[in-house]
């Protein structure tokens, strides 16, 4: 028999930790099954604890991200190019799922990808035809154009020597130069040439093949300004940042340039923003900052003119406009927000444990009143000629100062219910306890459903949040709290000792997101 009591023990509680890991998700237990690489498809099913109770899956998070998810627990991503940044190598990407069953439970669960960089080579489009002039230094500068990364990596240019004619040479920042001879601009008027390079984007070193070709020519070229984006307009808000590359070509040669610079029609634009690279490479970097643009405004334009001067003053101009939109700070807003859903939260977890001690001190004064005719009397005393009391009815030490008793007293003594003594009834108690009981239900169902509805910071920039804490204010302020006479105190202090650990004990979804 001890035996057979043991196997029960042990059965049962067997069955009682398959109940426990019934609503349990389960995903891939591979080392490292949620990092993956740009463009690298990874797909999975999850799956519960007790598969023979089909759950509905969802998932919050995911928007724009391209990734495809059904109700089945069916997962497939395949990360774009650009998802991650050249500088961060990594980013991570939280989403949350969520399994719902037909009795009502349910089980979420976020989960953190991490997205790796992937590097990807050089591009060279076929370049506009090189144009020399005789016995002069021949200048050109590979456009950003033709020749980029698609990461935005840096890029260095690797000439092919021995396709490089005499005289020339490549640069590592894409300039080409060639002062040519009379045989070698005469041999290009029948026979252009070819040269070959190498495009090298860094620090990875991938490498792409390109071809520029020479040709002759009899114009004498102006000196240019090349602007990379070569758009007129750009649009931007305040907290982007706009970089262009200016690049400065002479057709009489690198020496021949003397200085570039820019004029805005916004003194705020300094002239630091412009860093000189080379004397014929320049950058152009500038964010407005949240300031530049008054609210009222909505939106601002203004005007820059590169220029480039060569030695004997020749100039040369290229105009463009920006229009920078007003922006909201998100940055604050998001902190804003959370303090806002933090707060909250925080408060309705006051009320719930003002709630629970309050509702311990009513059936305390709920068990006394049951217990008033065994615990409490009432003692009624009926004097008639009494020109004394008895030395009973007083402590010994005050016995003397009676001489005696003569007469009648008749002393009744009954019983009455201790509530009914103090003014209160039991029924008081109790109805004041099912009201405690119903508000504290309420409170924990609306802040269950606030720190699940907005756990993400997306979701807090919606229109309907301010609704919503509207609303929850309203149910934490049922005027009916008042009849429960609760300790009003400054939280001030207890709020500044709470933890997120703390918060999410009560509300099992909130997020510190």
């Amino acid at each position: 028999m001890k035996h057979f009591a043991f196997f029960i023990l042990i059965t049962t509680g067997w069955h009682s930790a398959l109940a426990q890991n019934s609503h349990e998700l389960i995903f891939p237990d591979s080392a490292g099954w949620n990092i993956l690489n740009e463009n690298e498809e990874l797909s999975f099913q999850i799956k519960t604890g007790n598969p023979e109770k089909r759950a509905v899956f969802t998932i919050e998070g995911p928007d724009g991200l391209g990734i495809r998810f059904d109700t089945l627990g069916n997962f497939r991503w395949k990360p774009s190019f650009d998802l991650v940044d050249r500088i961060a190598k990594t980013k991570d990407i939280t989403v949350i799922f969520q399994a719902t069953w037909a009795d009502g439970k349910r089980n979420r669960k976020p989960i953190t990808f991490t997205i790796n960089h992937v590097n990807r080579p050089p591009v060279v489009e076929e370049l506009p035809v090189f144009y020399a002039k005789q016995s002069t230094r021949n200048s050109y500068q590979i456009s950003s154009d033709y020749v980029y990364d698609p990461d935005g990596d840096p890029i260095v240019f690797k000439p092919e020597l021995s396709k490089m004619p005499e005289g020339s040479v490549l640069s590592a920042q894409g300039q080409f130069t060639w002062s040519t001879s009379r045989s070698q601009f005469n041999s290009l008027k029948n026979n252009p040439l070819t040269i070959e390079f190498q495009v090298q984007d860094q620090p990875d070193k991938a490498e792409t093949t390109g071809h520029l070709r020479l040709a002759q020519t009899q114009q004498d070229l102006a000196p240019e300004i090349l602007i990379v984006p070569g758009d007129s307009l750009f649009v931007i808000k305040e907290d982007e940042t706009i970089n262009l590359k200016i690049y400065i070509s002479d057709p009489n040669g690198d020496d021949d340039v003397r200085s570039g610079s820019f004029i805005a029609s916004d003194k705020r634009i300094s002239l630091n923003n412009l860093k000189e690279n080379t004397p014929l490479q320049y950058e152009f970097t500038w964010t407005p900052g949240y300031d530049f643009v008054e609210e009222v405004q909505k939106s601002l334009r203004v005007e820059i003119v590169f220029f480039a001067l060569d030695k004997t003053n020749n100039r040369a101009e290229k105009k463009i406009k920006i229009k920078i939109n007003e922006t909201e700070n998100l940055v604050e807003k998001d902190a804003h927000q959370y303090q806002k859903y933090r707060d909250n939260l925080i408060d309705a977890m006051f009320l719930i444990r003002d709630l629970d001690a309050n509702q311990k001190r009513l059936s305390s004064d709920y068990r006394k009143a049951k217990k008033g005719k065994r615990n409490r009397s009432i003692v009624n005393a009926t004097f008639g000629a009494t020109s004394g009391f008895s030395p009973l009815m007083f402590q010994p030490d005050q016995a003397k100062i009676v001489g005696g008793v003569s007469g009648t007293t008749v002393l009744t003594m009954g019983t009455l219910e201790a509530a009914d003594v103090i003014g209160k009834s039991k029924q008081d108690i109790l109805d004041k306890i099912k009201l405690s009981i119903d508000i504290r239900n309420n409170i924990q169902a609306a802040g269950d459903d606030f720190a699940r509805r907005f756990a993400l910071k997306s979701s807090r920039r919606e229109a309907n949040f301010e609704k919503e804490i509207d609303k929850l204010r309203l149910i934490m302020n049922d005027q009916k709290l008042v009849l429960l006479e609760l300790d009003a105190e400054d939280k001030g202090i207890r709020r500044a000792k709470i933890s997120s650990k703390d918060i999410k004990k009560v509300f099992l979804d909130f997020s510190e997101e």
